[in-house]
């Protein structure tokens, strides 16, 4: 398998950093081209380094097989070559890149209503005390269908979400999706947006807006349960000794509705009521109020409810279970940022691989084995039938 992939194979990871712009123009004794350190950038990452110095030494381990990909006519660039080349370029024109070759894999899989979850993560250790600096803030949009991260944005405190949002919305894809966000997001401005973009919204209420969560409360209190106007799901969870029960309800807005004109697009109002019984038999309730354009549908009100929920597991924890991302150290905001999209992306590229190992076991053999590495990117695996001769 030594020579099982070749540049042809790899073409469009190595394209896809065509557009990226050339910011060494006017510097001399330049020897490096710079989609080649990205591409060593994205390959160290996905094998394991967390930042340009364990990059520049899984690269100069791998010297002999990168060369089979990749012109290198000066070698592996050095640590601080790598480090200089993330700080460098703008995040907006790495995440462009990655996303041209995400949009591909999102319209091969076609599906009918794509749920994108929006929600921020704060890299706890990446404070910079010496610049004033408190933790790298990023707000995400995942894509549940998928697994994937459709796009990212950076903000200097988790209290800036609510500003950085449109600008993530304004940078994607959206038409006939459904787009959930926490009570933080559940802003007039927000939601015209998504309508402006022909997508629609399932938005948290919380007591920050007293006036409307108590309109929602009071619409439940005056329509029985058997009423017409709404549709519940209810679904009960057992795992490791803890049960958890879920009741959805999802009820039509009448005309009359507090505020209805204001938010656009509205047309059901949800509630969940969740109750945790622990091994030990402690019990535990929460209701949570929802506004939302889509129409009465408890099942999926549900879905779109608990997939929200899910990209704690299925993004967050996974960037600080498998990446360790809440460990990171880079200070720098840009090659925070740059790292932190890589991060985002490799996981898309775990996820799509066909092999039945954990993330954590495929991204370990990836370290291991430079053609493993290969088959990650390349979304196969390697048999007789597919291995060049």
């Amino acid at each position: 398998m030594s020579n099982a992939f070749t540049k042809n194979e790899l073409r469009g990871l190595i394209e896809a950093f065509n557009d990226i712009p050339e910011y060494r123009k006017n510097l001399l004794n330049v020897e490096h081209i710079l989609r080649d350190i990205i591409v060593i950038a994205v390959c160290g990452v996905i094998a394991g380094a967390d930042g340009p110095t364990a990059i520049f030494q899984w690269a100069e381990i791998h010297q002999e097989q990168l060369t089979r990909i990749l012109k290198l006519k000066f070698g592996i660039p050095s640590k601080d070559t790598i480090r200089r080349t993330l700080q460098a370029i703008q995040p907006e024109a790495f995440q462009k890149c990655f996303l041209e070759w995400v949009d591909r894999f999102r319209a091969a899989n076609e599906c009918k209503k794509e749920h994108i979850a929006i929600d921020g993560k704060t890299l706890r250790r990446s404070h910079d005390a010496k610049n004033n600096l408190g933790p790298l803030h990023i707000v995400s949009a995942f894509s549940t269908e998928h697994g994937i991260s459709l796009g990212q944005l950076r903000t200097a405190a988790k209290s800036n979400e609510i500003t950085a949002i449109p600008e993530l919305l304004d940078s994607l894809a959206l038409e006939g999706s459904v787009i959930s966000i926490d009570a933080q997001g559940t802003q007039v401005k927000i939601a015209d947006k998504i309508i402006a973009k022909k997508a629609g919204y399932v938005l948290a209420v919380k007591e920050s807006r007293p006036k409307l969560l108590n309109a929602i409360k009071a619409l439940f209190a005056d329509v029985s349960p058997c009423s017409k106007r709404v549709s519940a799901f209810v679904e009960t969870e057992t795992s490791h000794g803890r049960t958890e029960h879920r009741e959805y309800r999802q009820a039509t807005v009448p005309p009359e509705f507090f505020q209805k004109k204001r938010w656009a697009g509205l047309k059901t109002v949800g509630m969940v009521t969740r109750t945790r019984t622990d091994a030990k038999g402690k019990t535990e309730t929460e209701t949570r109020h929802f506004i939302s354009t889509e129409r009465r549908n408890g099942a999926d009100f549900a879905r779109y409810v608990r997939r929200h929920w899910g990209i704690e597991n299925s993004l967050h924890w996974v960037l600080d279970m498998t990446f360790r991302e809440d460990e990171s150290r880079v200070r720098d905001r840009n090659v925070a940022d740059n790292l932190s999209w890589i991060r985002r992306f490799t996981i898309t590229l775990l996820k799509r691989h066909p092999g039945k190992q954990s993330l954590v076991g495929k991204r370990r053999m990836a370290g291991w084995s430079f053609d493993f590495l290969m088959e990650l990117i390349l979304g196969i695996q390697q048999t007789p039938e597919n291995t060049e001769k």
